[in-house]
């Protein structure tokens, strides 16, 4: 074991250690700048680097990949897809064993941690792209540096003079390999401590990392003596990093030498192309500029104007950017997990139109360029384009209307601020409205401060920060691998063989059981834990099919299969032992419950059919975003800017119903990525494939790419019936459906509920609408002629309490209660007493179903003298333990303490009556 020495330089070598490189490094740096400031290697496109890259890794020996989704596949521990090793987790974690063990990428990533410093500084994106290459117990540190080096300084041209590099305190092979093999000077080699160039998060594989720094000359820094790569200024951009996995930390905190090291390096697209561009910001690169010059066109300002201006077109940009790769990659908006990550970045970018004077859609404009300037590289764009636009131009435009609502919400809580007096804003309040509403802190205080109010900014801040801590704490659960890390390492290098869909039964051994106690041998009666079979017949949950359920039987138990799921290669069933007892070791038989089994199949090929309809009567824009697969129902997600009528509906349920009469045959293969693309198969929004795939094929009506359970025969399904269909987000629409018995089950029982209707209307089926059709006419008959004897009773109750009226100073007063008024018959009577009064104030209270309600009139002659109707009414509810108000004219409040409502009553007289004597003195 070796236990790595956090503590291996002490801080008083640190330090003179930091301050002998720093004086060298001015040295150099004052030495080379004598001859001018960095020299630009060349203007190399962003799209020519891609490729040079790539080409330079295939050239040793890498597997080249293209980029995975920005949603992390079968990975619960990860939100985003934020670096290049993502994809790659359970190669790293020996859990799946890769195509190969040299692999390299350029990988779209998404990242929030730096959303503040967005157009801040010329480097900080929430949205990049990483070019990466990895080995996974293949190469190590004396061919990983070597090589970035020789990619940096050759491939791309890079002056050795102008290139800086980190590595951590004690990782002196790095070091020798740095100075001795490449031939970076010594004093160009800076140690840093493990907050920066340490890779650990929790338990797992981790270890040193070595960075690539490119001095831009100092007319790019900040100006002080000692800056450096530690530096936060813009002079010392960051270009590579290389993270040498050589430890796995366990949960003692100790660090052990790993057998088989790895190598996970990432490199920034957008960093270096401004670098070789020679351009001041990433933001002037060809990756951005059409971009910035779609928002220039729509606002009329001008990029480099105004630096306050530059800011809200870099982060448009940058989250725009991010907006279309989630919206492409199957994300919608929601309120929370992705569909937030993708919400707050567009309305963050609505805001920042707003400041440059955009005060009109302009969203799905942006992401066209977006989708021009990387489509290119990512086809996929340009396949979802339409659905792209759809989901944007919906959620901006349903952000509008938070606009207004939230401005609507605002100036109501300032209202109420002035009229209690009161000069600020509660940050409880700010962060509600940004929290619940999603309106804009900084549009918070821009309404505010016009309005001649300030805002509680340290109480919003406060908020904010726990909300991050609470984030944070979240992220912090998950090892640099994700929070998988412990159960992966226990399952490393087991593979268990599914055959499942050839049989539903199968002999298997258990290799492992894990209980209460994570490792052990046995499970007895009575006891849940999971079982780990060398062979099952049980499918695992995975692309939206639930999983099989079962029996598992050994020589001395039986257990109930009631969940089944995938670690990398391994298949683990959940069990709960109800006979005897399963051990590790035990020859078992593993049945699957067909009956279960068959249904979940039957949905399942369903999908395929009401996917194929989908396209046929709605439009070839249609593509599957999710779907649910269980044995009693299907769930179909799918983009779509409206939602099936009727009509469409039922053309859509025919469609899928012919196809099933049809008995079309089904039939599933497995080919190439590459060959199923060519004949047309589509894909799940989202996912991963590999370089095989698996395919389904229903006669010449679908293809799609698919690894779950299905029928023979279309036929076997029985029967297609449609639920109903919702909108479950901007551009995402879903259907229900259920088939076979479930779908029979469902027509008998609306079979029942009409029989049962009939039966009350004295009726038959065929009658039973006419019926109920004469029957809403009598009630509405009824309704109105309730609605006019309501209305004669409350003109009868106002001419009664008119007369109870009395004199206070001067002004006719009324104050009384009536039972049993809602609130909207109780504005009508106090408008009905208004009417009779003529100059004066009233308070009328009613008890309602419990609750206890107010209303309070003055008239505009007494307003204007300071009469408070909003006061007067407030007063009362208090007095009741509620709450009210509203304007001088009318108002209205409530309470629960029925039982005081006469209390209440007398508060409202004492309160008019001290308002009449304020302004009659």
């Amino acid at each position: 074991m070796i236990v790595l020495a956090q503590q291996a330089v002490s801080s008083d070598r640190k330090e003179a250690c930091c301050g002998f490189s720093m004086s060298l490094r001015r040295a150099d740096a004052a030495a080379r700048n004598m001859s001018g400031i960095l020299k630009r290697p060349n203007n190399l496109s962003s799209q020519e680097l891609r490729k040079r890259f790539l080409d330079f890794f295939r050239g040793k020996g890498h597997l080249i990949l293209p980029s995975a989704s920005l949603i992390p596949r079968g990975d619960k521990t990860l939100l985003l897809t934020g670096a290049g090793m993502v994809p790659f987790k359970p190669y790293f974690l020996g859990t799946e064993v890769p195509p190969s063990t040299r692999i390299s990428t350029c990988q779209r990533c998404l990242r929030t941690a730096d959303i503040d410093n967005v157009g801040k500084t010329a480097r900080h994106c929430t949205f990049f792209e990483m070019l990466g290459n990895f080995s996974f117990g293949d190469y190590f540190k004396d061919q990983a540096i070597p090589w970035a080096w020789e990619f940096v300084t050759q491939g791309l041209g890079f002056d050795p003079g102008d290139l800086w590099v980190t590595i951590y305190l004690d990782d002196d092979e790095a070091f020798e390999i740095w100075n001795k093999v490449v031939g970076v000077p010594a004093h160009k080699i800076v140690r840093l401590g493990k907050d920066t160039n340490f890779w650990e998060i929790g338990v797992g594989p981790c270890g040193p990392c070595s960075e690539i720094f490119v001095d831009r000359g100092p007319e790019h820094g900040c100006g002080k003596s000692d800056c450096g790569v530690e530096c936060d200024c813009d002079r010392f951009m960051e270009i590579w990093n290389l993270v040498f996995i050589q430890f796995r930390k366990d949960e003692e905190g100790n660090y052990h030498l790993l057998e088989k090291k790895s190598i996970d390096t990432g490199m920034g697209l957008e960093r270096v192309s401004a670098i070789l561009q020679g351009v001041e910001t990433v933001f002037e690169t060809d990756l951005f500029e059409p971009v910035i010059a779609s928002i220039a066109k729509v606002s009329g300002k001008k990029y480099g104007e105004k630096e306050i201006w530059d800011r809200s077109f870099r982060v448009i940009t940058d989250h725009m950017r991010g907006v279309t790769f989630l919206v492409s990659d199957g994300v919608v908006p929601s309120n929370e997990g992705r569909g937030y990550v993708l919400r707050r970045l567009l309305r963050r970018a609505v805001r920042h139109g707003r400041l440059i004077g955009i005060d009109k859609p302009f969203l799905a404009m942006v992401a066209e360029a977006v989708m021009d300037t990387m489509g290119s590289a990512y086809p996929e764009l340009t396949e979802r384009h339409d659905h792209i636009l759809r989901v944007i131009e919906a959620e901006e435009s349903r952000f509008m209307e938070t606009l207004e609502q939230g401005t609507s919400l605002l100036n109501g809580l300032l209202q109420g601020l002035k009229a209690n007096g009161e000069d600020s804003l509660p940050g409880a309040d700010a962060f509600r409205l940004y929290d619940t509403y999603g309106f804009p802190y900084e549009l918070t205080e821009e309404i505010c401060h016009e309005a001649g109010l300030s805002v509680d900014h340290k109480g919003f801040l406060r908020l904010m920060n726990e909300q991050r801590e609470r984030a944070r704490a979240a992220r912090q659960t998950a090892g640099y691998l994700g929070d998988m890390t412990s159960s992966a390492e226990k399952l490393a290098g087991v593979e268990t063989q599914f055959i499942g869909y050839d049989v539903l039964t199968t002999e298997s051994e258990i290799l492992k059981i894990f209980g209460k106690d994570e490792d052990t041998e046995v499970l007895n009666e009575g006891e849940v834990g999971q079982a780990l079979l060398d062979r099952t017949p049980f499918y695992a949950e995975s692309g939206g099919q639930v999983a099989d359920e079962g029996v598992i039987e050994g020589p001395n138990g039986v257990a109930m299969v009631k969940g089944v799921h995938r670690i990398g290669g391994a298949i683990l069933h959940e069990v709960a032992v109800e006979k005897g007892s399963l051990s590790t070791g035990d020859l078992v038989t593993a049945h699957v419950d067909r009956e279960r089994r068959l249904s979940t199949a039957r949905n399942h090929t369903s999908t395929h059919l009401l996917h194929s309809a989908l396209r046929k009567v709605l439009g070839e824009h249609v593509f599957q975003s999710g779907s649910l697969v269980a044995p009693d129902r299907l769930r179909f997600d799918f983009s779509s800017s409206d939602t099936p009528d009727k009509g469409q509906l039922s053309a859509i349920e025919d469609a899928v119903n012919e196809m099933i009469m049809s008995d079309l045959p089904v039939e599933t293969f497995e080919t190439s990525l590459e060959d199923a693309r060519k004949m047309g198969a589509m894909a799940l929004f989202g996912e991963k494939y590999g370089d095989r795939v698996r395919v389904v094929r229903i006669s010449d009506v679908s293809l799609e790419l698919c690894g779950g359970t299905h029928l023979m025969r279309t036929g076997q399904i029985g029967i297609f019936k449609i639920l109903g269909a919702t909108s479950i987000a901007a551009g995402v629409k879903r259907i229900d459906a259920v088939t076979g018995p479930y779908a029979l089950a469902y027509v008998r029982d609306l079979e029942a509920a009409l029989e049962g209707a009939a039966s009350q209307m004295k009726s038959t089926y065929s009658e039973l609408p006419s019926r109920v059709a004469l029957l809403l006419e009598h009630q509405k008959e009824l309704e109105k002629e309730i609605a006019s004897l309501r209305s004669h009773f409350l003109k009868e109750k106002a001419d009664r309490l008119v007369q109870d009226a009395e004199n206070i100073n001067g002004v006719r007063v009324l104050v009384g209660r009536v039972e049993g008024l809602k609130a909207d018959e109780l504005r009508t009577l106090g408008d009905l007493i208004r009417d009779r009064l003529g100059s004066g104030v009233l308070v009328i209270g009613s008890r309602v179903d419990g609750h206890a309600g107010f209303i309070a009139m003055a008239s505009k002659d007494l307003t204007s003298k300071g009469v408070n109707a909003g006061e007067i009414v407030r007063t009362a509810a208090r007095a009741a333990g509620g709450g009210g108000g509203g304007k001088p004219e009318i108002a209205e409040a409530g309470a629960r303490n029925v039982e005081l409502l006469d209390a209440a009553l007398d508060a409202a007289r004492i309160a008019i009556q001290k308002q009449l004597g304020s302004f009659l003195q």
